[in-house]
């Protein structure tokens, strides 16, 4: 073999190997659930973060997640995340980024939307966020259907705010949104009240405790929904389990999240049950 035919053969070996490798890195990406990074949210580890923001993150990017989502400090100060009031918008994107994560995601109070917009906006753009979510409307257990309904009403009015800036709203429900006020089912009015443009779901699989699975969800309102909180339920235990540890079909949810619009998903457990959830997601194939 000529010189010449020997260095062509061994950068077609050498590219041909490349390719194989990123091949096989692209597969293994894409064995996650819809082709999505998996992500957490940092509620549930909201005292480890406190005590330790950058070494809690690397610990739990080392299980496997991709993508995190925050609170809002001064929203969540007394949940945990006071601590994190004084970090720079830019030093908490590096500081992220530094471990491999990436986020474009975070949970508000109602009220600081309402009063503190343009500030928390600006912040969000700063961290990099496209997607801000009202995590609750707080309001109280004798509140009407009319006040979910003028709620619902302000979050719009937020929504097409934010959406001018270029970041979408969200809502995320709770137990509360599937019980039924008047005879109906306060989480179908939320939707026939909430412009489908200016604020989309962030639906939490949780409910299925309740009764409530996903994926009818999403099928009955398609591209209303942005996100989910992921977690499972044991109904021989009777609580919270880590992610194919329980009822939930997770195979028929993600097939008809895409009918929904889901953009990202976040798991939403407790530490110890994060690991065996990211290992499960990272084999499950749609």
């Amino acid at each position: 073999m000529s010189t010449s035919s020997r260095r062509d053969f061994l950068r077609a070996t050498a590219t041909g190997a490349a390719a194989a490798c990123i091949g096989l890195e692209t597969k293994e990406l894409r064995a996650d659930p819809l082709g999505m990074p998996i992500g957490f949210q940092t509620y549930p580890v909201r005292d480890a973060i406190a005590k330790d923001f950058k070494g809690t993150l690397e610990r739990i990017a080392g299980m496997g997640y991709r993508a995190v989502e925050m609170c809002s400090p001064p929203g969540y100060a007394g949940a945990g995340y006071g601590p994190l009031i004084g970090m720079k918008p830019a030093d908490m994107r590096r500081t992220i980024e530094d471990v491999g994560l990436h986020c474009v995601s975070c949970h508000y109070q109602f009220r600081e939307l309402k009063d503190h917009l343009d500030e928390r906006a600006a912040f969000a753009k700063k961290l990099g966020l496209t997607q801000m979510i009202v995590a609750a409307f707080g309001l109280p257990a004798k509140a009407t259907l009319a006040d979910w309904k003028q709620a619902a009403d302000d979050l719009n009015k937020i929504g097409e705010k934010l959406r001018a800036v270029g970041i979408q709203c969200g809502y995320h429900n709770h137990d509360m949104e599937f019980k039924k006020l008047d005879g109906a089912l306060i989480y179908d009015e939320l939707m026939m009240e909430l412009d489908p443009k200016l604020v989309k779901m962030q639906f939490q699989v949780a409910v299925i405790h309740l009764g409530f699975e996903a994926a009818p969800y999403f099928t009955k309102y398609p591209g209303r929904f942005i996100s989910l909180h992921l977690a499972d339920w044991s109904t021989e235990a009777k609580r919270t389990v880590a992610i194919g540890k329980g009822i939930v079909d997770w195979k028929q949810l993600f097939a008809a999240a895409r009918t929904g619009g889901v953009e990202n998903y976040f798991v939403e457990l407790n530490r110890d049950l994060l690991q065996d959830s990211a290992a499960y997601l990272h084999g499950l194939k749609e």
